[in-house]
């Protein structure tokens, strides 16, 4: 199989697809991978050692998306890339698509094969593919949500650890999966005073365990989430519905109540966010202020660590790179139900219910798509 990479054309987005590791394992597997110019410049992995690997470097994107059997990104496809697209071209990315219908109808109209990391699934029922992204923008947003409480910043002027005879931050994270189990542990690592709230009793009790007195630990309900948003100093949005848009938890009323100088950051604006008055941003404008209370909502948080991000990623995706390259998309995804999961677009049709839900489509089962 020719696999194809292009380099990333998101705003202010360096990662890429694969890594020349990856590259050398496909050629040892016997495939032939076309990488764009310079699609890792920006993290410091130079054409030579593409080349080096066993890849052919290609002068443009349209060469690509012309040539390969099936395209390996990272972000979501812009508008021009999904007019490249072609009848039965296996494309395996993020996505995202719950919350964007224009992209939805692109890749229905192209005929492609749409899989999507994010609704990958792993026997263990978690989201494996989206775990290493998740990771670091859990991470991150401690990070960036204490830069955002900086007075330059429009912040409070609060310093999440706080000082000798002077209280910690409030730190509020809003889900207790993946994402805000890093940033609880990042924001409990800088002294935080930190609370979790989650519907989940059991993973409540897992976080019990895991970080004992040091973490607050809340069943979440409206009342809960009122009572302890209006009192933080930083608000993490961590809350997930695999393929689906998230759901609106913090309202207009909630930020307006606020404490002047508070940060939300919204990690869920991938799938439309859990904040009402969110709006995606990018790292060049990554925040905005509404009633004084700061909004970070970069859309693609893990971009700002591109080439941790990158060599994280790569580490999860490559088992499937290599059994639809081996494979087949066919008998890959027939093979392998977890992969199989990831399918939310086959040749014109919808396959992933939420999103189909989500826009007003109609919905073929992944199975029926495929003939299994």
């Amino acid at each position: 199989m020719l696999v194809g990479v292009p380099k990333e054309i998101k705003t202010d987005e360096n990662r890429v697809g694969l890594i020349p590791s990856s590259v050398r394992e496909l050629v040892h597997h016997g495939h032939k991978v076309l990488v764009e110019t310079h699609a890792g410049y920006g993290i410091g992995l130079d054409d030579d050692q593409y080349v080096a690997a066993g890849a052919e470097i290609a002068d443009t994107a349209g060469e690509i998306f012309r040539r390969a059997d099936m395209i390996v990104m990272v972000k979501e496809p812009q508008a021009v890339e999904c007019e490249m697209l072609r009848e039965g071209q296996i494309l395996f990315t993020y996505l995202h698509l719950a919350p964007d219908l224009p992209q939805t109808t692109a890749l229905v109209e192209s005929g492609c094969i749409a899989i999507a990391y994010e609704t990958v699934t792993s026997a263990r029922g978690g989201l494996p593919l989206l775990a290493p992204m998740s990771e670091v923008a859990g991470r991150m947003a401690i990070q960036a949500g204490a830069h955002c409480l900086e007075k330059a910043q429009g912040g409070s002027g609060t310093l999440l650890g706080g000082v000798p005879g002077v209280p910690a931050g409030n730190v509020v994270v809003i889900g207790g999966g993946v994402v805000g189990t890093n940033a609880a542990r990042m924001a409990m690592g800088l002294e935080a005073k930190v609370t979790v709230i989650d519907r989940n009793l059991e993973r409540l009790y897992e976080l019990d365990l895991q970080f004992g007195p040091m973490l607050n630990t809340i069943y979440s309900t409206v009342d809960a989430i009122e009572e302890h948003v209006l009192q933080a100093d930083l608000v993490v949005g961590a809350v997930l519905v695999p393929g689906a848009a998230a759901p609106k938890l913090v309202t207009r009323e909630h930020v307006a109540k606020m404490r002047r100088g508070a940060v939300l950051v919204d990690v869920a604006i991938d799938q439309g966010g859990c904040f009402e008055t969110s709006k995606p941003t990018t790292h060049r404008e990554p925040t905005y202020l509404i009633d004084d209370v700061v909004h970070y909502c970069v859309a693609n948080m893990p971009g700002g660590v591109a080439r941790t991000s990158t060599f994280a990623l790569n580490n999860a995706t490559l088992p499937f790179v290599l059994a639809l390259a081996d494979k087949g998309g066919r008998q890959a995804l027939g093979e392998d139900r977890h992969l199989l999961n990831g399918l939310n677009v086959h040749r014109g049709e919808v396959t992933y219910k939420a999103v189909a839900d989500a826009h007003g489509l109609a919905f073929k089962p992944p199975e029926e798509a495929l003939g299994l």
